[in-house]
């Protein structure tokens, strides 16, 4: 882990330093998730639509707004990892029109497998901050975090409306 001696940095410095390591974060994130992708043979739309099902049960409909596929591409992965044994498909309880997506014991295995020690590890690096610096953390990441869906939404308009005026 690399310190930081915040104290001997200024204010400029600092707000540069931060935005490298935001930078760095990300694309050590996006290698790592490239490189598990790869080994099991998964896309970014299924890794992606795997990930939202560690939250719990999806329908169809939330995985294709997340995801941003159409509904036939993701009838089409949902079919694809429902036969690798990745998820399953069932009907709504409370509506049956509905389908329910949720992730498999393996599912969960291989998260385990590949996430869980990045997720100990984690939970060593959070032990060393007090719960103030915690606090601080979890507002600036939940504020970066409706920053950067902001702008993914502004630029998913900008391209409908470039798409509109073709």
């Amino acid at each position: 882990m690399i310190e930081i001696n915040s104290s001997s940095m200024n204010r400029a410095d600092m707000k540069t330093a931060i935005s490298l390591a935001i930078m760095g974060w990300q694309d050590a994130t996006q290698a790592y998730d490239e490189a598990v992708g790869d080994r099991l043979g998964l896309s970014m739309a299924e890794r992606h639509c795997l990930a939202l099902l560690y939250g719990g049960p999806r329908s169809a409909g939330e995985v294709a707004a997340a995801t941003g596929l159409t509904p036939a591409a993701v009838t089409a992965l949902i079919d694809r990892l429902e036969a690798r044994g990745l998820l399953t498909r069932t009907r709504s309880l409370e509506d049956r029109r509905k389908v329910v997506i949720e992730a498999t014991e393996l599912t969960r295995e291989l998260s385990t497998r590949y996430y869980g020690a990045i997720a100990q590890e984690g939970e060593k690096v959070i032990a060393t901050f007090t719960d103030i610096e915690l606090g601080t953390i979890l507002r600036f990441v939940t504020a970066y975090l409706d920053l950067q869906r902001d702008q993914l939404a502004r630029l998913k308009a900008e391209a409908l409306e470039t798409t509109d005026s073709l």
